[in-house]
C-alpha cells in the first residue's frame, strides 16, 4: 500500500507520554525497545535499567544492575538482545537480555579504549562492536574473540560515530569540529575523507544510507546535511537552535529531521523541499556594496583619508559588506536561517514575505536533552540528560503519516 503522508497543522506538538526518574546522575543513554512499552537506560550512577511499563500506567525498573564505572554510551540489538556499554573507564561490557525482560546475563567484557567511551554500535554481520573513545581513537573488537582488531587515532577526543554496515564505512565526529570518514577492514582501516565545516565540536551525527545523507549537529547550535552519494560536497546549513545540537534523526521516509538541543529544544525540520546550499563567505579589503574600506585596509583608508570599517557578511549573498550597507535582518528558511540573520540590504529586498514562511517546527522538551532515540515505526521518541529524567514522547502529531507507513495507532 502506499504510504500517504498528512500535512499537520503548525500548531500539533509532540505529546509527553511517560516521565521516568529514579535515576541518582545523568542519563547517558536511553532506547527504547521495539515491539515493547519499555526503555534501556544507562547511567553516570553506575546503573543499567530496563524499565516495563505496567498495567498502571507507570515504568518500573524490571531489570536493575550496578556496574564498575559510570556508564556513558550503549547500543542495543534488538533481534539478539543484545546490549553494549560503554564506560567511563573505557570498557565496554556486553549483556544478553532474557525474552521476558526480566533478566540479563553478563557475557564479556571488551578492553575498548583508556579513557570514556562516547559511541558504540555493534555489526551482527561482521560480529564487530565498533567504538570511539576519549582517548582519541575509533576501535573494533571481535565479538566472537573478544580481541581487538584494529584502532585508528585522531587529534582530538572521538565524540560520536555512524556506520554503514554494508560497506563498513565509519562516520566520526571529533571535538575539534571534524568529521573524518573511513573505511574499516578485519585489521586495518583507511581514511577516505575530512569534512570540514562546523566551528566547534561535533555532538551528533546521523547517517542515512538509503540517501546516502550525513546529518551533523554541534556545539555552534547548528546541524550540517552532507550529500555524500549525490551532488559531491554539497551542504546545506540549518540554524534553528539556541544551545548545542546533542541529538539527531533523519526520518527517511517522510524526509524530515528531527534533533535536539541541550535547552531541551526539539526542532523537526522539512527536509522534502528544494534548500538552498548557503554561500561561501567572500573575502575583500573593502565593502563590495560601497567600496568603503575595511580596518585593516591601511593604504586605501590613507589614500581616502577614511577610516576603516569592520567587515561583516551577508548571509543570502556571501558578499562582504560594512555595516552601513548591512543594516537589515531577515529569517531565510530555504537557505536554513530559521533565525534572523544579518542580509546586506539589496538582498533583503530581494526577500518576499513568502520567503520568511519556517520550515521546521520548534518544540520545548522542558529538560536538559543530551541523548535521544527515536522508534520511527510507531513514531516514538525517548529523551534523557543531565536532570536525570527520561521523557518519553509521541511525535506523530509532528512527524505525522498515515498507518499504512507503520505508525500505529496509541
Amino acid at each position: 500500500m502506499a504510504a500517504e503522508i498528512h500535512s499537520r497543522p503548525q500548531s500539533s506538538r509532540p505529546v509527553l507520554l511517560s516521565k521516568v526518574e529514579g535515576h541518582q546522575d545523568v542519563v547517558s543513554a536511553a532506547l527504547l525497545i521495539p515491539k515493547e512499552d519499555g526503555v534501556i537506560t544507562a547511567s553516570e550512577d553506575r546503573t543499567i535499567r530496563v524499565w516495563l511499563k505496567r498495567d498502571s500506567g507507570q515504568y518500573w525498573p524490571s531489570i536493575y544492575h550496578t556496574m564498575s564505572s559510570p556508564c556513558s554510551a550503549m547500543a542495543y540489538h534488538h533481534d539478539s538482545r543484545r546490549t553494549f556499554v560503554g564506560q567511563d573507564n573505557g570498557a565496554i561490557m556486553e549483556f544478553h537480555i532474557s525474552e521476558d525482560f526480566n533478566k540479563m546475563n553478563f557475557v564479556k567484557t571488551y578492553p575498548a579504549h583508556q579513557n570514556r567511551v562516547s559511541a558504540i554500535t555493534f555489526c551482527l554481520t561482521s560480529e564487530w562492536v565498533i567504538s570511539t573513545g576519549h582517548d582519541k581513537c575509533i576501535s573494533w573488537m571481535c565479538t566472537r574473540s573478544g580481541s581487538m582488531l584494529g584502532r585508528h587515532y585522531f587529534t582530538s577526543w572521538a565524540s560520536c560515530l555512524q556506520y554503514d554496515y554494508e560497506t563498513q564505512h565509519a562516520f566520526v565526529g571529533d571535538y575539534s569540529g571534524q568529521i573524518t570518514l573511513l573505511k574499516l577492514e578485519q585489521n586495518t582501516c583507511s581514511v577516505i575523507t575530512t569534512l570540514k565545516g562546523h566551528e566547534g565540536s561535533i555532538t551528533s551525527l546521523w547517517w542515512d544510507p538509503v540517501q546516502r545523507l550525513l546529518f551533523s549537529g554541534a556545539s555552534d547550535h547548528s546541524i550540517i546535511m552532507w550529500d555524500i552519494g549525490g551532488r559531491k560536497g554539497r551542504t546545506l546549513l540549518l540554524q534553528g537552535h539556541h544551545d548545542k545540537v546533542q541529538a539527531i534523526c533523519y526520518i527517511q521516509l517522510t524526509r524530515q529531521l528531527v534533533s535536539c538541543s541541550a535547552d531541551g529544544g526539539i526542532a523537526v525540520w522539512n527536509m522534502d523541499i528544494s534548500r538552498e546550499e548557503a554561500p561561501q563567505w567572500l573575502e575583500s579589503d573593502s565593502c563590495q556594496k560601497c567600496e568603503q574600506p575595511f580596518f585593516w585596509n591601511i593604504k586605501q583608508m590613507w589614500d581616502t583619508k577614511t577610516l576603516g570599517l569592520r567587515q561583516h557578511h551577508c548571509r543570502k549573498c556571501g558578499q562582504a559588506v560594512c555595516g552601513k550597507c548591512s543594516t537589515k535582518r531577515s529569517s531565510y528558511p530555504i537557505m536554513g536561517f530559521e533565525f534572523q540573520v544579518r542580509v546586506c540590504d539589496s538582498c533583503f529586498e530581494s526577500i518576499k514575505d513568502e520567503d520568511r514562511t519556517s520550515l521546521a517546527t520548534f518544540h520545548e522538551g522542558k529538560h536538559n536533552i543530551s541523548h535521544m532515540s527515536m522508534d520511527i515505526s510507531r513514531g516514538l521518541m525517548v529523551t534523557c540528560g543531565s536532570d536525570r529524567i527520561v521523557k518519553i514522547w509521541d511525535m506523530t502529531p509532528v512527524v505525522g503519516c498515515s498507518l499504512a507507513t507503520g505508525f500505529s495507532s496509541r
